[in-house]
């Protein structure tokens, strides 16, 4: 019930704007509960990457539409279309996943270090004061490359789901065996982009375990 009534009350503030930014007040009840941000942020890091490994699985299952496709020797062609399509919308939903899940990320790091900034003002203790700002100088560095790595990932999905989407509708426009052999050539470029793809994603899965690990440690 005292939990309850706490989260009604961050409603309250909120909605009347009190607070320092509205972040700042929803994250900073939530402490008031005993989450802190620190467990926000492992969290939210390990959310986006489990989205990044469901996105990995998604594009591959794409992939294997699209040379299904190539490789067609016959039958009904719409219904290979519409399992194309299917692939492509489900990547399309899995990217957006990708991207809010980053976001965020990147709302309850901005809150975490901007409490840690105003913490130091805090230590009156010089030697403390130094070794923390050595700490969040450190936090701060490893989490930029790891936003950089997820962002490339998000900016890399942008290209494949175009083919993708250009490959679907061509074929929507064009359901028979011409439109098959016009695809063929395209099947290397997405074949190359998807693995490219997919590296980079196991990049990012590795580097959201080390940041974890920084931040458990």
């Amino acid at each position: 019930m005292r939990k309850f009534l706490i989260l009604m009350s961050c409603t309250f503030l909120l909605l009347s704007g009190c607070g320092s930014t509205i972040q700042d007040t929803y994250f900073d009840l939530w402490e008031k509960v005993g989450v802190e941000k620190r467990d926000i942020l492992v969290d939210r890091v390990e959310d986006a990457q489990e989205t990044q490994q469901e996105a990995q699985e998604q594009f591959s299952s794409a992939l294997e539409e699209f040379s299904a496709l190539i490789n067609f020797e016959g039958g009904e062609l719409e219904s290979v279309y519409n399992n194309l399509n299917d692939q492509y919308e489900a990547s399309q939903s899995t990217a957006q996943d990708v991207s809010k899940r980053i976001d965020k990320v990147e709302s309850v790091a901005d809150s975490l270090f901007r409490e840690w900034e105003e913490e130091l003002e805090q230590i009156s203790n010089q030697t403390l004061r130094r070794d923390s700002q050595k700490k969040l100088s450190a936090t701060k560095r490893n989490y930029a490359s790891l936003v950089r790595s997820m962002r490339k990932v998000e900016g890399s999905m942008e290209p494949v789901l175009r083919s993708l989407k250009d490959n679907v509708l061509y074929l929507k426009h064009n359901l028979n065996a011409n439109a098959i052999g016009a695809l063929k050539g395209e099947l290397s470029t997405i074949q190359r982009d998807v693995k490219s793809l997919i590296a980079e994603m196991s990049a990012a899965i590795k580097e959201s375990d080390a940041f974890i690990d920084t931040l458990k440690n």
